[in-house]
């Protein structure tokens, strides 16, 4: 596995995510970095599958959204999110919540 160039942060919370031909399903959020995450579900996803994310952050009133992740990896109910397309004031968004969990 490719060494870890971002600061992450442990949490668990609520993920929903949306494909292709109504694809979608709820996932808990298990870590979180600027540039990708990582998410347990009892919805199977594929690597190479793009998804839309909403990230309900426990100390946020508004979900992050995230325009377009790719599915990096699986082992069995958990896998891994690259963010690839993100607009700055969401990467903002978690840049800082990742910030203040590190004080």
């Amino acid at each position: 596995m490719a060494e870890r160039r971002r600061r992450r942060l442990r949490l668990s919370c609520r993920l929903f995510f949306f494909g292709e031909d109504d694809f979608e399903g709820e996932a808990t959020l298990l870590d979180l970095s600027t540039g990708g995450c990582q998410a347990m579900s009892h919805t199977q996803v594929q690597v190479g599958t793009t998804l839309r994310l909403s990230l309900f952050l426990h100390d946020q009133q508004w979900p992050v959204r995230i325009d377009r992740a790719m599915v990096r990896w699986v082992n069995g109910n958990s896998f891994g999110l690259e963010f690839a397309e993100i607009r700055s004031a969401q990467r903002e968004r978690i840049r800082a919540i990742i910030m203040k969990a590190n004080l």
